[in-house]
């Protein structure tokens, strides 16, 4: 998409990547943790050290997949110029209410997926 759509669509093809890579780097530094945990027989409470990048990997992969940067949103920002798009700021009231809606929308859905990954982890965790 190379078109800003309030609450749709924030950013193109070089931001997206770039929440992409953020996203598995976040799952990556989670899955460490949890490889380290299991290898090293330390407490299953230490899987708790899993959560922010977790959350930072669900952030990363949503933002890439609805194309909409959360700090963009909230700052009434965009940039499409990785997908032949311009970047700039939102004026338009309304846009600014829909961009700083779907920012919460994609805050709370990684918040969701936060809570069942690391219920996942710390149960199976427990059974290490």
């Amino acid at each position: 998409m190379s078109e800003y759509q309030p609450g749709v669509c924030n950013i193109g093809a070089t931001q997206r990547r770039a929440r992409r890579l953020s996203g598995i780097g976040s799952f990556g530094i989670a899955g460490a943790i949890i490889l380290a945990v299991a290898l090293a027989q330390l407490p299953s409470g230490a899987l708790w050290l899993t959560v922010p990048f977790v959350f930072g990997g669900w952030v990363g992969t949503l933002q890439d997949y609805f194309q909409f940067c959360v700090a963009f949103g909230a700052l009434a920002r965009y940039d499409l110029s990785g997908s032949g798009g311009s970047s700039g700021s939102v004026a338009e009231r309304e846009a600014v209410r829909a961009d700083r809606k779907r920012a919460a929308q994609i805050l709370v859905a990684a918040t969701v997926f936060t809570v069942a990954t690391t219920a996942v982890v710390v149960l199976l965790g427990g059974a290490l």
